[in-house]
């Protein structure tokens, strides 16, 4: 007779009865979710292979048996950046094996930025632009808190596609939002307005008072002088934007983290699904030096000096000669021929010299390349970030290339063309002009020809998702693109694949810019100069990928300067270059 028989037929108690039906049913729990035989099947490969850590064996076992995490919640804070400015740092949480932990985090930093670049620095708006970066991160705070947390729970991390048009469609309704209600008050501004004012009287028009030969002079002053175009809107920046970047970020360090691979990695395979068997390094361009509007000297038309090394050369070595150029200008410039003004920094970890004229600062370069015996005009060039749209002087129509020094538009056409001349190792010109001015970028552009390429930065005219694409200015081949807080990780990857050639500024945040570079498959890539824990952070972690690459056999040809493809050499030896420089301030390289 059976147990379930003899049960049947005997008194047994209640509670035997349910303690007998409960073990029915954790038998068939298990029995449905496959448990014994997945037991027995680990237990018999871990006899056989016996490992040392008996328990490690079956958590890594039963770990690849669980489920996929998912997103439970996502927290956002405030913080300070590296420049005291106001950030927003979210931090994404996942169930990881029933167990809610938290897996990364990104920061992000407000539109500040955007204002700055745009040339809005009078005294009179500090403050409105300090109270916009204020409603930008509570809004941004916000939107995480009530909207973008529930929103994204229960998401798998590792789906950025997907993720990423979540927010976006979250940002572009909240942008309609943002619209109407502008339009709103705009309608009722100009409503009480109209209701308000009296209408004007008519009042007669005043003879003219100039003699005959002024008003000849001014007819033949008008005649002669093109008028200035006039520079365009600002873009606005949408309160709170910044809170779509940071996300998309910290969702995807936090798939890469899950997936045990690099970030790189994780962006190429968001950007390429297909397996890459070989995989390319942007080109570092650093900056040596910036005699630009905020150093010492008049001179204001030369913001950064970029050194555009080989792409044929290895990351080390590239490091090694810059930091021998700063230490070798810093030798030069204490001596008195060239009467520069006090050596600063920038924040960008560049040298900042004060200097009257541009040929001071560029026979610098010269001669230091020469002292050094680096191959300055082979492999090795320059590009010059003029960043002129912050020159621009509206009162006289022209821009401040040096202090007390105005140029017109054609006068710096002139100008370039001279120092492309005299300095041939110069290939690039950064934004030699106002995005406005598109005459001169086109008379620019066929005066420089093939020896010189046009680079755009603030006068690219990347617009947000919502705005119409502008064209470029006439002549341009490359142009710069930077992470800005309102893009997402797809938005970045697709404006870099609409451009032929694109370079990656890096800016302000952590080495994750370096990993998006490569992953997303930028050209170039912009880290500034080579002062700074955070400066060399980025080029440390292009120094490791590439090392990475290299040992994986999947390191390709990159673009060179003048865009051909070049094929990585092996690792070179790298201490006599570093060590040549013994009595400089030491750099930290991980190798």
């Amino acid at each position: 007779m059976s147990y379930k028989a003899f049960l049947s037929h005997s008194k047994v108690s209640k509670e035997d009865q349910e303690f007998y039906d409960l073990k029915n049913k954790a038998a068939e729990y298990y029995r449905s979710n496959g448990v014994p035989q997945k037991i027995e099947n680990v237990l018999n490969e871990m006899f056989w292979q016996k490992p040392d850590d008996i328990y490690g064996y079956l958590a890594n076992y039963f770990s690849r048996l669980s489920y996929i995490p998912v997103i439970s919640k996502i927290i956002g804070k405030e913080v300070f950046d590296r420049r005291g400015l106001t950030a927003v740092q979210t931090q994404v949480y996942c169930i990881i094996r029933n167990e809610e932990k938290v897996v990364c985090s990104a920061v992000m930093s407000g539109p500040s930025d955007g204002l700055e670049a745009d040339g809005v620095a009078e005294s009179g708006e500090a403050f409105s632009n300090s109270n916009q970066q204020r409603l930008s991160i509570t809004t941004a705070l916000k939107w995480i808190r009530e909207h973008l947390s529930p929103m994204l729970q229960g998401f798998n991390p590792t789906d950025q596609t997907n993720v990423d048009k979540l927010l976006s469609d979250f940002f572009m309704a909240r942008y309609l939002e943002h619209k109407d209600s502008l339009n709103i008050e705009k309608e009722d501004g100009l409503r009480i307005e109209s209701v308000s004012e009296a209408p004007p009287q008519a009042t007669p028009t005043p003879a003219p008072t100039k003699d005959k030969k002024g008003s000849d002079k001014g007819k033949k002053g008008n005649s002669t002088e093109k008028l200035l175009p006039p520079a365009e809107a600002p873009v606005p920046h949408l309160p709170g934007a910044m809170a779509v970047g940071v996300i998309s970020l910290a969702v995807a360090k936090t798939a890469a983290r899950l997936l045990g691979e690099p970030l790189y990695r994780h962006i190429t395979s968001v950007r390429v699904p297909q397996a890459q068997s070989e995989m390319h390094l942007p080109v570092p361009m650093i900056t040596i030096l910036s005699c630009g509007k905020n150093s010492a000297g008049k001179l204001n038309l030369l913001e950064e000096v970029i050194l555009m090394p080989s792409s044929s050369q290895r990351v080390g070595e590239v490091i090694g000669m810059g930091f021998e150029l700063q230490c070798e200008m810093r030798r030069v410039l204490n001596r008195s021929a060239y009467k520069a003004g006090p050596i600063g920094v920038t924040e960008e970890g560049a040298l900042q010299v004060g200097f009257e004229r541009p040929e001071q600062a560029l026979d610098l370069v010269t001669e230091v390349c020469a002292n050094l015996a680096l191959p300055l005009g082979s492999d090795l060039h320059l590009a010059i970030n003029c960043a002129a749209d912050g020159l621009m002087d509206y009162s006289h129509g022209k821009y401040e290339v040096m202090s007390g020094c105005h140029k017109s538009p054609d006068e710096l056409v002139d100008m370039y063309g001279g120092l492309i001349n005299k300095y041939p190792a110069i290939t690039s010109l950064i934004d030699p002009f106002r995005k406005e001015d598109v005459d001169q970028w086109e008379r620019l552009a066929s005066v420089i020809g093939q020896s010189c390429c046009l680079i755009a930065d603030a006068a690219s005219n990347l617009c947000p998702r919502w705005s119409e694409v502008k064209p470029l200015p006439p002549g341009v081949t490359r142009v710069i693109i930077r992470h800005h807080s309102d893009m997402t990780i797809s938005d970045l990857i697709q404006s870099i694949a609409e451009q032929k050639e694109t370079m990656l500024a890096a800016g302000s945040g952590d080495v994750s810019i370096v990993d998006l570079a490569v992953g997303s498959g930028v050209s170039f890539l912009k880290l500034g100069g080579l002062r700074g824990g955070e400066q060399m952070d980025k080029y440390n972690r292009l120094l490791a990928i590439e090392e990475e690459l290299e040992q994986e056999g999947i390191l390709g040809t990159v673009l060179s300067h003048n865009g051909a493809r070049e094929k990585k050499q092996p690792l070179s030896d790298l201490s006599k270059t570093l060590n040549s420089g013994s009595d400089c301030d030491s750099v930290t390289i991980s190798t």
